[in-house]
């Protein structure tokens, strides 16, 4: 079974940072392409970041120059660096893997991640 497990997320001052983790388990995610995506209340789900399997990046305008998104094949692991956190960041976040070759297409449960003073 094919399991995505996120960890990381809490609660943050503005201007603080955080270090996403997403593990995968029952799946290797060298071939996949790997994306962070957000979902905060009334609003719809926003892709963060992503990550190719040949470690291409990019990322969505309101993260750029803030968040880092890079991964570690051997530790089966995806990792979003976050810094200079705004309460606008706050949201669940999301681990997501796509191979599209094989359509194989996972999702992690989500991690909270929350901005307050």
């Amino acid at each position: 079974q094919v399991q995505l497990v996120e960890s990381g997320g809490g609660l943050v001052h503005p201007g603080g940072s955080l270090r996403l983790s997403c593990a995968a388990f029952g799946v290797g995610l060298t071939p996949y392409d790997m994306g962070w995506y957000r979902l905060a209340p009334g609003q719809q789900r926003e892709l963060v970041a992503r990550i190719t399997a040949g470690s291409s990046t990019n990322y969505a305008d309101s993260v750029k120059g803030r968040f880092t998104i890079s991964r570690d094949n051997a530790k089966n692991t995806v990792y979003l660096e976050m810094n200079s956190l705004k309460p606008e960041d706050t949201a669940v976040y999301y681990c997501n893997a796509v191979w599209r070759l094989v359509s194989a297409n996972y999702w992690g449960q989500g991690t909270q991640v929350t901005v307050s003073s």
